[in-house]
């Protein structure tokens, strides 16, 4: 079995939905004997360019270890499924079970947020 990394655009209106989604495709990658790495939600986040009238999506992060015919089907789940704005999978040489950057930068900035300053 490969591995590989999907990144997900999800349409901003449907984010309550994407669970529902990410089961979707859990019960999926799980039906071909696959494995899942690592699954991050980076939030809605600002479009570096509109698509289809859209400036806003919500990102959605998946490693996982799958057989070649497992990763076709889901490309076409992902292409058939409206909610899906643009999604990219990437064949990888090894698992990655760490913290992304994009989740890391994220919690940063939460972290900045709660700290207190005396003087």
């Amino acid at each position: 079995m490969r591995h590989y990394e999907i990144i997900l655009l999800i349409h901003p209106d449907c984010s309550e939905k994407l669970p529902i989604m990410i089961e979707k495709f859990k019960k999926l990658v799980i039906g071909y004997k696959g494995r899942i790495h690592r699954l991050e939600d980076w939030g809605r986040r600002q479009l570096a360019y509109s698509i289809n009238k859209l400036h806003k999506a919500h990102y959605f992060l998946m490693n996982i270890e799958v057989p070649s015919n497992c990763i076709q089907d889901l490309s076409n789940t992902f292409r058939y499924d409206d909610l899906v704005i643009r999604n990219i999978i990437m064949h990888v040489k090894k698992s990655v079970t760490e913290i992304s950057p994009m989740l890391k930068s994220k919690e940063d900035k939460l972290d900045k947020k709660d700290r207190v300053v005396v003087s």
